[in-house]
């Protein structure tokens, strides 16, 4: 499948799914979680933490990291994607107000909290899995 293509059935997975599982790297190991993601055109992936937990802190260390989105679960054929990618810290009140959200005042009090950051991901590779027979198909980015 051409790049093109490729991209617009990476971005639809993107677009249909907001949770997966985010891995970071703690003490040279794995460490995975279930997190809800927003992404842009561009690929970037967004996720809002809170600047005390964990993952913030193995991303200060290791900003290296790896997300799975997409698998529904109905079986061996479902499409899912494989992230790797550089992580930052964001604390810029327009992302913030982008992907603030009512159902967020359950960890935060309020868009403005200063314990509110968001994870900015920037993919360095996506691989397309189980779509076809030529599966994975790799995004060049």
């Amino acid at each position: 499948m051409d790049q093109q293509e490729l991209k617009k059935k990476i971005y639809n997975i993107m677009d249909q799914h907001k949770i997966g599982t985010l891995a970071t790297v703690k003490q040279g190991k794995p460490h995975s979680r279930y997190m809800t993601f927003s992404n842009d055109d561009e690929f970037t992936f967004y996720t809002p933490t809170n600047k005390e937990t964990h993952k913030a802190e193995e991303i200060e260390e290791n900003p290296n990291v790896h997300i799975l989105i997409g698998y529904e679960g109905e079986g061996f054929g479902d499409a899912y994607l494989e992230v790797e990618g550089q992580a930052k810290i964001r604390d810029d009140q327009k992302i913030k107000d982008w992907l603030w959200s009512e159902e967020m005042e359950r960890w935060f009090t309020s868009k403005g909290d200063p314990d509110y950051i968001v994870l900015e991901i920037y993919p360095e590779s996506i691989r397309l899995m189980n779509i076809g027979e030529k599966t994975p198909e790799v995004l060049e980015l």
